[in-house]
């Protein structure tokens, strides 16, 4: 197909050019109104790395703006610097992403943030994803009551402190929403040398189905990812011959990548899932089934 003719010294015509840039944003915007999160806003914490960088890339494909937060603002703001607009892989910001910096353990810290949120987009996060989360492995009989604390801090109440702010606000505007947090396959069978982390991942679920109970009246559905082994900073630190056992009691006979978890996030928080609530999906390749 011909392209557009070309008038004098070899420029197209302004009417060209304006009808071109005009069909240009209007393709944009058709394809952002097919995408499944076209129209919504959604806070990742943990984005800074792992699941919740994979999470956040895949949201922002999916036509979200991304609330991209970490207690490490450096690696947020990197995580932001990998979003497109919408439908994009990855590649140039597409100017509706923001990266935030919270301890979500903390309770003004977690407060302020959806504040913050907030404040900068004018409405409430409609997609809720909690990925931060730590580990400080150590056999029971020697942990130390400080490594309990920390984990079950970080990983049960930072995700019950940014449910709980993020349900009220949603509550208090009339908005529905999608809120996803991530637990762990380890919250069914518990795992040598995690007693808090074990903890602290079942607790998530309990959380969970709970507020789902709560919440459905809102609008606002709840609902739990159990992740296998994934590959990320966290199991990095595996020794390889430990892999490679449990690779062999893994059916699909590998670890996982982050965008194995980060697509069925993208699942939940679309109305392709409207009817799921206080579901516990696990992403474990079949690991104890």
């Amino acid at each position: 197909m011909a392209g557009p003719a070309l008038i004098g010294s070899g420029h197209a015509s302004p009417e060209l050019l304006l009808a071109a840039a005009s069909g240009s944003a209007l393709s944009h915007l058709a394809m952002a109104s097919q995408l499944r999160l076209g129209s919504a806003l959604a806070l990742v914490t943990g984005a800074g790395s792992g699941i919740g960088r994979a999470v956040s890339v895949r949201l922002a494909r999916e036509g979200a703006a991304v609330a991209a937060c970490d207690l490490d603002q450096a690696a947020a703001r990197e995580t932001v610097g990998l979003l497109g607009g919408p439908g994009s892989e990855k590649g140039a910001p597409g100017g509706n992403h923001t990266a935030f910096q919270a301890d979500v353990s903390e309770t003004t810290s977690a407060r302020r943030l959806l504040e913050q949120v907030q404040a900068c987009f004018s409405r409430p996060p409609s997609v809720v994803v909690s990925c931060a989360g730590i580990t400080r492995d150590e056999f029971l009989l020697r942990m130390s009551e400080d490594d309990w604390d920390k984990v079950i801090a970080v990983n049960l109440k930072g995700i019950f402190l940014v449910t709980q702010a993020a349900a009220q606000a949603l509550v208090s505007s009339g908005c529905h929403g999608s809120i996803i947090n991530i637990s762990s396959i380890i919250a069914k069978v518990g795992n040598i040398g995690q007693t808090n982390y074990a903890a602290s991942k079942a607790g998530v679920v309990g959380l969970t189905q709970s507020a789902a109970r709560e919440l459905g009246r809102y609008g606002i559905r709840c609902n739990s990812v159990l992740p296998g082994f994934i590959t990320t900073p966290m199991t990095q630190k595996i020794p390889q011959k430990v892999k490679d056992k449990v690779n062999g009691i893994i059916p699909m006979g590998h670890f996982g990548n982050p965008e194995d978890v980060a697509n069925v996030v993208a699942f939940l928080a679309s109305e392709d899932s409207g009817y799921i609530t206080g579901a516990s999906v696990e992403v474990s390749g079949g690991l104890f089934m």
